[in-house]
């Protein structure tokens, strides 16, 4: 899946119960963090034509931080950063963490076929990968649905609860975001 699904999905994730900002940052965040280990495509591609090139994106992707292990230290550091509601807080954290693995197993197939098995029980065992052979791929039209149905979501929560996913880079446009919502569909929506 890509990642503003990722990002998106954390985001309605993070607003099934009512949290302060920075709450929702934290699971956002644990929801787009396991793609940190896609970041070796940088090096790889600004070494691919020399002599002993970096193949961090081709070993790494999808192994660093897709597993297990990754995703309970995303859910400890939201136990400990969270503002209240800690608990709940790590929870959907760990959740919106297995949502961007459950994309990748069902939508993340490469342009040549190629999948990528998530080592889920690492850095415990190496024993398990978790793949599926009905992978579709990162451009086929299920991946866009799912993208669709979390901006509506979005929009849609962002109307009813007053604040948008621009509340974590502005919240003079956040709050214009969401006034222009709520002027486009009525005052009134979503709740009338």
């Amino acid at each position: 899946m890509n990642p503003v699904s990722h990002f998106l999905i954390g985001w309605v994730t993070a607003n099934t119960v009512e949290l302060t900002r920075r709450d929702r940052a934290l699971i956002v965040i644990a929801g787009v963090a396991p793609d940190l280990d896609g970041l070796g495509i940088v090096a790889e591609k600004a070494t691919q034509h020399s002599e002993q090139p970096l193949l961090w994106w081709t070993q790494y992707h999808h192994v660093l931080c897709h597993n297990l292990g990754f995703g309970l230290l995303l859910t400890a550091l939201a136990l400990v950063l969270a503002k209240t509601r800690r608990a709940i807080t790590a929870l959907l954290a760990l959740l919106a963490f297995h949502l961007h693995l459950l994309g990748d197993l069902v939508g993340a197939r490469g342009p040549e076929g190629d999948q990528w098995p998530i080592p889920y029980l690492l850095p415990f065992s190496d024993k398990w990968e978790l793949a599926w052979s009905h992978q579709w791929a990162l451009n086929a039209w299920p991946n866009f649905a799912i993208t669709a149905a979390m901006l509506a979501a979005t929009f849609y929560l962002a109307a009813k609860r007053g604040y948008s996913p621009l509340e974590f880079v502005s919240q003079k446009a956040d709050k214009k975001f969401v006034e222009t919502l709520r002027k486009r569909f009525g005052e009134n929506w979503p709740s009338g």
